[in-house]
């Protein structure tokens, strides 16, 4: 029986945790050692390597803040291209290590320029306000030395870079509830939680260009616009298509994708633009929703390959904060179009 007065979380927990055995893998999680999420790829030194955020147990209640996200560390994994085996690296960054962070360290992403390794991570400051910090390494696998202090302009969760063609950097983020997104008005933080109409555009995800040496903004932050097939904005409203949080830009054919979660929908969806900064059109779902709350993924090619990383609950039969992180292929069809990725027989 499923009580009506829990948050959207512990509903979702409560039906996963009693349908879990019913959901039938078609991909197995890459390690079950520890519980991991979030999963970033890319291949860095002709392999593929996954950044993924380190789940843990926690007391803390589960709500729809995300509170009992409690992650205080991040390991690294790779990929042998032979066996395919999956190497745990060991702990790569700890919140211990990081100046001006005091607790969750929600999911990273990383980047390579010029010999050096850069880790991208979001975590809330000595406020609780969430900051994306930046960490660095002479190997992708870490480990990390963090800046001293968080990326200036900065704010909410969910770092993706993207890496173009001419050799820019792209940093996305944002994220909505405990993301803090809707708290961020005209670049200041408020406890007050404020969302457009349900008419109106939906609160957009952000991007800004990085500088050359990858440690700060190059410009002004900008929003991510998604826009329907008439080029209207997607509304507040439409939560089946609006970003949520979990931003991730691959591109393929020349054409820029911008994939996310719906969050509250758990779908993974995507748009199409021409450029980096959008506008993206919506094209459809990525990947439908899994067994758990979140829903987060990458894409990379790899030997002529695609493949999207995502996460469930299964190793934890369906408890929504201690996760595992799984790949599988995706294919575009031939007008580009991404076939849609159902995790379960």
């Amino acid at each position: 029986m499923i009580n009506k007065e829990v948050s959207d979380a512990e509903r979702k927990q409560q039906l996963d945790i009693e349908n879990a055995h019913s959901f039938k893998q078609k991909d197995e999680p890459l390690v079950s050692h520890i519980y991991t999420a979030d999963p970033s790829a890319h291949v860095f030194e002709d392999k593929i390597y996954i950044y993924p955020s380190h789940d843990i147990e926690t007391d803390t209640q589960i709500n729809d803040d995300g509170d009992h996200f409690a992650m205080k560390d991040y390991h690294v994994l790779s990929i042998d291209n032979d066996t395919n085996d999956v190497i745990d690296h060991g702990v790569a960054l700890s919140v211990e290590n990081v100046k001006w962070a005091s607790k969750q360290m929600w999911a990273p992403d990383a980047a390579h320029k010029n010999g050096a390794y850069y880790f991208y991570f979001p975590a809330r400051d000595l406020q609780g306000i969430f900051r994306i910090g930046v960490a660095t390494s002479h190997s992708p696998a870490g480990p990390f030395v963090a800046e001293d202090n968080y990326i200036e302009g900065s704010f909410s969760i969910d770092p993706a870079v993207f890496e173009d063609d001419d050799g820019s950097y792209y940093l996305y983020f944002g994220g909505l509830w405990g993301g803090q997104l809707q708290n961020w008005h005209e670049g200041q933080f408020s406890q007050q939680d404020i969302y457009p109409e349900d008419e109106q555009a939906a609160l957009p995800a952000k991007m800004a260009k990085l500088s050359d040496d990858m440690l700060s903004l190059a410009e002004e932050v900008q929003d991510i616009v998604i826009v329907d097939e008439k080029g209207h904005p997607i509304t507040t409203a439409d939560n089946q298509r609006r970003f949520f949080e979990a931003s991730w830009v691959h591109k393929h054919n020349g054409k820029y994708y911008f994939s996310y979660s719906t969050g509250d929908t758990h779908n993974i969806a995507y748009g199409i633009g021409d450029n980096p900064y959008g506008p993206f059109v919506y094209q459809g779902v990525i990947l439908n929703p899994v067994l758990g709350w979140t829903n987060h993924h990458s894409i990379v090619e790899h030997q002529g390959k695609w493949f999207l990383f995502y996460h469930d609950a299964s190793l934890s039969s369906g408890q929504t904060h201690l996760r595992c992180v799984k790949k599988t292929q995706l294919h575009h069809d031939l007008d580009g179009q991404i076939i849609t990725v159902t995790a379960y027989e």
